[in-house]
C-alpha cells in the first residue's frame, strides 16, 4: 500500500508541474509515505507538501491542497485529509485491506520478499570462533543473529556469501596441540603437572583418547623430558604466558615438526568437525570455512603487503614493517611484521579482507563479539590502506549472552573448560526456542537466557506463543475437516467484504506490515524487530480466536474467516523460516 500511495502522490506531483503549479526541482525530492500512529488519523500520512513549501515558495496547507485535488482515484482510498502544518493523511478502503490476502495467497512463501538489494553482493562472516573447544552458548547469539541477518538479506534480494573464517593459525591452537599432547601423555602414564594456561576442558581428554588410538604410542616422552628446565608456572610464582609458551617449544623439540603438526592437525579437525555439526543442528550453515593458514600458503598476506608497500603505506622501522593505519584514522600505525620476520594477526586481518574485495563482494559484514570494538577502525584502515573504499566493511558487534538457570548464572570459559555448550542448550531448551530468544533483542544489548522461560509451554514463552498462533490455525482447518466442511479458498477471498469485525481488520492491517518488517530489519541488520513483529501477529490471532467463531454455519462467512487465518499461517510460517524456527502443525 505504501508504494501505491507513493505512485498516487508522484503522479499528482507530475501534474502540478506540468500545470506550472510546482516547479521542475520539486522532483528531486523523495516522496515518503509512512503509517500512522493513530488510525483515527488515517492509516498512512506523507509530509511531501511540507518538503515542497520551499522550492515552491508557497504554503504547504496550499500545497498539500493541491496535491490532494491532484491525486488520481483509487479504489483503495476512501478519504484523503490534510491535518496540522500540512501532512497528507490517507483513509483505506476495506478493499484495501482484502487486496492484503489476495497479494499472500498470491506470492505465498514469497511474500514478504523483494529484489531491492539485488544489485550489491554481500559477504557475511559471522561465528569464526577459535577452532579450540566446542561452541559455548556466548557463541550461539552470533550464530542465530547472523543467520538470521543472512536471510533477511536475501529475502531482499542480495546474493549472500557466509563466511566462517577459521582461525588455525598462532599460538592459540599451538596452546591446544600441547593440551591434547599432554593429556595423551597423561593417559600412558605418565604424571603430568598440566599448565595453568592450557585447555583443560574434558573434550581435550577425548581428542587425546582419539590421539591415542591412531597413533598408539608413537608420541610418548618421558615427564621428566617434557619439564626438566622449564621456567615455573603461575602456581609456583611464574609466568603463565611464559610457561605454556616454554611448553610449546619443548612439545615442537621433542615431537619434531611433522609429529607435532599430526597432533595440532588432529586436534583441529576433531573440533571444526563437531563444530560444523553442532552448526547444523542449530540450523547454522556456510558456503565457506576460510582457513587463516591458506592467507600465508596462497601468499594472500605477502601479496597485500605487496599492495601497501606500492602504495607507500608499509614502511620500516626498527627491524619491523609498520603499515600506516594511522593516516587512514586508526589511533596509531600497526606492525604487520614483526623483527623476527612473524607476520602478525593485522596483517593476516588486511589480507584477508583485501581478498574479500578482490572476489568481487560490495559490502563486508563482519559480526562479532563485542570484544572486538578495538578493530573496527584498525580494519577499515586496513581496507584503506589497500586501495579499497573503507565503507563497504560494516561491522555489527554482538553483546554477551547470559545463561542462567533458575538464579544461577553459568560460566562460559572455553580455557577453563567450565562453561555451557550450544549442543547442550539445543538439548536442553531446543534450536527453535534457542534461535529464537537469541535474537529477540538487539545485538547490542546484553541478553539474559532464561532457560526455564525458554522451556515453558504458556503465553510467557514468545516462541511457544507465535508458534501456538501457526498450530491454532492448524488445528481449526483439522476441526472443519472433522465437522465436514469443504473449505473453499476462492469463496472465502470472494467473500472478505463480509468481514468487518474489528479483530479482522486489525490481523489483515497486521498482515500487510509484513513487507515493511522484512525490510526494515534487513536494512538495519536488525532480527528483533520481526520477533517482535511476530509476537504482535500472533497475539492478533489469539485475540480474534477468542472473540469469534471461525467455524460458522454460514458458508460464506466461515470461508472468509478461513482464507484471512489461512493467509495469518502463511506469514507467520514466512516469518519463523527467516529465523530459522520450525511452524508445527500440533503442540
Amino acid at each position: 500500500m505504501k508504494e501505491e500511495l507513493s505512485q498516487l502522490l508522484e503522479q499528482a506531483r507530475e501534474t502540478l508541474i506540468r500545470d506550472e503549479v510546482l516547479p521542475a526541482e520539486a522532483r528531486e525530492l523523495p516522496i515518503q509515505v509512512e503509517r500512522t500512529r493513530d488510525r483515527q488519523h488515517g492509516d498512512f500520512a506523507c509530509n511531501l507538501a511540507m518538503m515542497l513549501a520551499k522550492p515552491a515558495r508557497r504554503n504547504p496547507r496550499e500545497i498539500a491542497t493541491a496535491l490532494t485535488e491532484a491525486l488520481p482515484a483509487s479504489e483503495h482510498v476512501a478519504k484523503v485529509e490534510i491535518a496540522g502544518p500540512g501532512f497528507i493523511n490517507f483513509f483505506l478502503t476495506p478493499a484495501a485491506w482484502h487486496a492484503v490476502v489476495d497479494e499472500v495467497f498470491a506470492k505465498g512463501a514469497a511474500y514478504g520478499r523483494s529484489d531491492i538489494g539485488k544489485d550489491e553482493k554481500i559477504l557475511l562472516e559471522f561465528v569464526s570462533a577459535n577452532p579450540t573447544g566446542p561452541l559455548h552458548v556466548g557463541h550461539g547469539r552470533g550464530a542465530a543473529y547472523g543467520s538470521t541477518v543472512g536471510n533477511l538479506l536475501e529475502a531482499i534480494g542480495h546474493p549472500v556469501h557466509r563466511e566462517y573464517y577459521v582461525n588455525d593459525a598462532g599460538r592459540q591452537m599451538d596452546i591446544l596441540a600441547a593440551s591434547i599432547w599432554l593429556r595423551y601423555l597423561e593417559a600412558g602414564g605418565e604424571a603430568i603437572a598440566f599448565p595453568s594456561n592450557g585447555y583443560k576442558g574434558d573434550y581435550i581428554v577425548d581428542i587425546a583418547a582419539k590421539l591415542r588410538e591412531a597413533h598408539g604410542e608413537r608420541f610418548m616422552k618421558p615427564a621428566n623430558e617434557v619439564f626438566d628446565g622449564l621456567p615455573a608456572d603461575e602456581p609456583a610464582g611464574g609466568d603463565k604466558e611464559e610457561y605454556i609458551d616454554a611448553v610449546i617449544a619443548r612439545a615442537r623439540e621433542l615431537l619434531g615438526a611433522a609429529d607435532f603438526d599430526t597432533v595440532f592437525k588432529l586436534g583441529l579437525d576433531d573440533i571444526l568437525d563437531d563444530i560444523r555439526e553442532d552448526l547444523e543442528g542449530f540450523g547454522t550453515t556456510f558456503d565457506e570455512w576460510f582457513s587463516e593458514r591458506s592467507l600465508t600458503e596462497n601468499k594472500l598476506v605477502e601479496h597485500a603487503l605487496e599492495v601497501g608497500r606500492e602504495r607507500g603505506d608499509i614502511y620500516e622501522k626498527d627491524g619491523a614493517l609498520w603499515f600506516r593505519a594511522e593516516k587512514y584514522g586508526d589511533e596509531k600505525d600497526r606492525v604487520v611484521v614483526r623483527d623476527n620476520g612473524q607476520t602478525t594477526y593485522f596483517a593476516s586481518d588486511i589480507a584477508y579482507h583485501l581478498n574479500k574485495r578482490e572476489r568481487g563482494y560490495d559490502r563486508l559484514i563482519d559480526i562479532l563479539g563485542a570484544d572486538h570494538h578495538g578493530y573496527i577502525a584498525r580494519l577499515k584502515a586496513g581496507l584503506e590502506g589497500m586501495g579499497q573504499p573503507g565503507d563497504s566493511l560494516e561491522v555489527r558487534l554482538v553483546q554477551f549472552a547470559h545463561l542462567y538457570r533458575g538464579k544461577e548464572k553459568l560460566q562460559m570459559s572455553t580455557r577453563s573448560g567450565s562453561f555451557v555448550t550450544l549442543r547442550e542448550l539445543r538439548e536442553e531448551v531446543g534450536a527453535d526456542a534457542a534461535r529464537y530468544f537469541y535474537v529477540m533483542r538487539s545485538n547490542d544489548q546484553h541478553l539474559d537466557f532464561d532457560l526455564e522461560l525458554a522451556k515453558s509451554q504458556s503465553s510467557d514463552n514468545p516462541v511457544y506463543y507465535v508458534q501456538y498462533a501457526h498450530a491454532r490455525i492448524c488445528s481449526v482447518f483439522a476441526q472443519a475437516a472433522e465437522k465436514g466442511f469443504e473449505y473453499s479458498r476462492d469463496t472465502g477471498l470472494a467473500n472478505l467484504d463480509q468481514l468487518d469485525e474489528p479483530h479482522e481488520d486489525q490481523l489483515m492491517v497486521s498482515l500487510s506490515r509484513y513487507p515493511e518488517v522484512v525490510e526494515a530489519a534487513a536494512r538495519n541488520r536488525a532480527p528483533h524487530l520481526l520477533t517482535q513483529y511476530l509476537r504482535d501477529l500472533a497475539n492478533d490471532l489469539h485475540t480474534y480466536y477468542n472473540a469469534h467463531t471461525f467455524l460458522v454455519m454460514e458458508e460464506e462467512l466461515r470461508n472468509a474467516r478461513l482464507a484471512l487465518v489461512e493467509a495469518t499461517r502463511q506469514v507467520l510460517a514466512n516469518g519463523l523460516g527467516l529465523i530459522g524456527v520450525s511452524t508445527p502443525e500440533s503442540m
